[in-house]
């Protein structure tokens, strides 16, 4: 457990000390009750709320009656552990297909901060040699040592909670660039927009759409059960919307409808 990996004292004096504490346990056991939090640390009821409250606007955690939360709700996409294992099937199946479809060697390949791009990233080994930019660390991580990939990183603020660099420092850098193909996915989509949570992702997102020549969604049925608060774009301004088949046809009816591309992956 994370509280035997710090010294309670030193987590009751230093409110970082202790908001990275209940972040990892939060993360570790997927629930964890406020009196609870209290208790352990040696803090007021009201100070384990003031830090989760912290810890939720960072987006590490959900609040939620009486504690806090990592696993994704409508309005929580959960953190990024939880989103790492999340529809991994749904996911594979869209990168498959996209890799298959899309990617052919030469081309300059932009990837977002979505596990799926993930996925996607883990097989573009294949399609060699390939030019990838990112500002997602995972996807550095899993390409940095593989032969025939020329990695671009997009630099600007890093954000612990995505372990992705956001915001405009990260989308004047993707703005100096000009790829061929954009790989994207969202955290919710209603009435055919995508919608994320967080404005410097939207910032970020729409500069690696501005910046591609050709921009494929890749989104996988759960996000149409979502909400977001901020709105990303209109699925009919992509060029390709791939989703799975756990996908309703009735969403899929209406996306087509209103003039998006739309592949179901079997």
């Amino acid at each position: 457990m994370v509280g035997d990996l710090f010294d309670a004292d030193g987590a009751r004096r230093n409110p970082e000390l202790r908001r990275a504490a209940m972040r990892r346990q939060v993360a570790e056991v997927g629930f964890v009750r406020v009196d609870t939090l209290a208790e352990q640390y040696g803090v007021s009821i009201m100070t384990v709320h003031r830090d989760l409250d912290e810890l939720e606007k960072q987006g590490f955690l959900h609040k939620v009656r009486g504690g806090a939360t990592s696993a994704p709700t409508k309005t929580f996409h959960g953190d990024l552990d939880h989103r790492m294992q999340a529809q991994v099937d749904a996911k594979l199946a869209i990168a498959r297909e996209v890799l298959a479809t899309e990617v052919e060697p030469g081309q300059v390949i932009a990837l977002d901060d979505s596990t799926t791009s993930l996925m996607l990233a883990r097989l573009l080994p294949q399609r060699a040699p390939l030019t990838v930019v990112t500002h997602f660390l995972p996807v550095i991580r899993a390409l940095a040592a593989q032969p025939g990939i020329d990695l671009i990183g997009l630099g600007g603020h890093y954000d612990a909670a995505y372990d992705s660099f956001l915001g405009q420092a990260t989308a004047d850098a993707a703005a100096g660039l000009r790829t061929d193909l954009l790989f994207l996915s969202t955290t919710a989509v209603s009435d055919g927009v995508c919608y994320i949570q967080g404005l410097d992702t939207v910032i970020t997102r729409r500069a690696l759409i501005a910046s591609a020549a050709r921009s494929v969604a890749m989104i996988d049925h759960t996000k149409f059960e979502r909400r977001a608060l901020h709105r990303l774009v209109d699925l009919t301004r992509l060029d390709r919307v791939v989703v799975d088949n756990g996908t309703s046809p009735s969403t899929v009816r209406q996306l087509r409808a209103r003039g998006a591309q739309v592949d179901v992956v079997e």
